[in-house]
């Protein structure tokens, strides 16, 4: 499965990252639980770039084998970054007035967590990995 990109400008592009990401996961053979898993956490964090970056793009990849299922995405922005990462990724934590349930919920929902952030802006890399089915 060849790697798929989608800008995120605006929410018909937030709808689009999802149903990307659920498509991919159900065409690699995923159960409809991992599927929406994945689905959402590209949703959260496609809606953050676009919230606290004003855009950016998401990447999704399969890299899957005969022995697992692993499907990655990555959301980048060019926003200011994470000022304080740690609270961030604590319940409860929201500088927008939501539930502050965004990047700690979304680690939940994955196997593979991994957030870099700077003035630059901020890159997350989340992955879902699961056996194959024999």
């Amino acid at each position: 499965m060849h790697p798929q990109t989608i800008e995120l400008g605006n929410s018909g592009d937030l709808l689009r990252a999802r149903l990307a990401a659920r498509a991919m996961a159900k065409q690699i053979g995923l159960g409809v639980m991992d599927q929406t898993r994945f689905a959402t956490a590209v949703s959260e964090l496609s809606r953050n770039a676009l919230v606290y970056a004003k855009g950016g793009c998401c990447e999704l990849r399969d890299f899957s084998d005969q022995v697992q299922i692993r499907l990655q995405a990555e959301v980048r922005d060019r926003g200011p970054g994470i000022v304080d990462l740690q609270r961030a990724l604590s319940d409860g934590f929201s500088t927008s007035g939501s539930l502050g349930a965004g990047l700690p919920g979304t680690q939940r929902l994955v196997d593979h967590f991994d957030i870099q952030t700077g003035t630059a802006g901020t890159v997350v890399c989340i992955q879902i990995v699961r056996r194959r089915r024999t």
